[in-house]
């Protein structure tokens, strides 16, 4: 897989801590996004996500930093005019509109005036915003500037589009606006690197996902990749029945099935696998057990993000982190 970003031990340490002490807000990142993903980086407040972003944007510098992006060092001039960057805490000036605003960002990126203003009234079309194109921005709620925000970081036709919290303050609806662009961006080649807080948001979208606690990435990789140890099924019998049923999943499971504390009549199965299952359920039926139900079920990203966030909070090391592919 060809790497967007490829990114080896990224270190940043703030001086004028507590008493004196140095703040290591990067601990060692070694952060790898392929070429055409969307990737989401997410991680409690104080993680480092935030300093990652602008050291590859060269908004800070960093302590120590190796690595490519768009197959270039970091900070390459050059390469920094073919990403398109949305910061979290964005200050656009108030008395341009929205127009005015997306062409003043395409001029700064070299954007011929022509096409400037072609694109910035596409864009501004494609976020849902030309309606307002001529409205100042001193007059849009926090979800319209948003958006006129993502308009702005597409405006030089970005090879790599760097969000950072694209949907904070916006309305479902606008959310899920947000999330078609985002698709239309990887059908169009584009890599999306995204940081958020919305981890329902990150689990639509993002092909993969990378969890950062305290300066270091914990885990990383699909949520299938990152699941697979906790994914598993459940059959559900009537409570009568639930003796018989969790005889007959042990037959074939042994240890790997048990009954659920707390709900009655339901069997649990350690197997992510359809047809694993196939045996028990002609286990039970044979055996004249009525099944109400048979439900697979994997960790939500939410669950995955706090089983992490909480064992990263205990000390765990990062050679404990655990991941797919990069």
């Amino acid at each position: 897989m060809s790497h967007a970003i490829d990114l080896a031990q990224v270190q940043k340490t703030y001086k004028g801590g507590l008493f004196g002490s140095r703040v290591h807000a990067l601990r060692g990142v070694d952060l790898k996004v392929g070429e055409g993903e969307i990737f989401g980086l997410l991680g409690p407040n104080g993680a480092g996500k935030s300093t990652l972003v602008k050291i590859m944007m060269t908004v800070i510098r960093p302590s120590s930093c190796s690595g490519t992006v768009l197959g270039k060092k970091v900070g390459d001039k050059a390469t920094l005019a073919r990403i398109g960057y949305l910061p979290e805490h964005h200050r656009f000036p108030e008395y341009l509109t929205s127009r005015q605003m997306v062409e003043h960002f395409g001029a700064l990126s070299g954007v011929s005036k022509k096409d400037r203003r072609r694109r910035s009234m596409e864009l501004l079309e494609t976020v849902g915003m030309k309606d307002w194109a001529d409205a100042k921005i001193g007059s849009y709620s926090k979800g319209m500037r948003q958006r006129v925000g993502i308009a702005q970081a597409l405006i030089n036709d970005p090879k790599l589009v760097v969000l950072d919290e694209p949907t904070d303050g916006v309305d479902p609806t606008g959310r899920r606006d947000i999330r078609e662009i985002l698709t239309r961006l990887k059908d169009e080649g584009r890599t999306v690197f995204l940081n958020s807080h919305l981890l329902s948001e990150l689990e639509m979208v993002c092909d993969r996902v990378a969890i950062m606690v305290k300066g270091l990435v914990r885990t990383h990789g699909t949520i299938d990749e990152l699941t697979t140890d906790q994914r598993h099924y459940t059959i559900t019998v009537s409570e009568s029945d639930k003796d018989r049923a969790l005889s007959g999943a042990k037959d074939v499971f042994g240890d790997a099935a048990e009954l659920v504390p707390g709900r009655a009549g339901v069997v649990r199965i350690d197997t992510a696998q359809a047809d694993r299952v196939q045996p028990v359920i002609d286990k039970l039926r044979g055996a004249g057990v009525v099944i109400h139900a048979v439900t697979p079920f994997r960790p939500s990203l939410e669950d995955l993000f706090m089983q992490v966030v909480q064992d990263g909070a205990g000390g765990e090391t990062p050679g404990a982190a655990k991941g797919g592919r990069s």
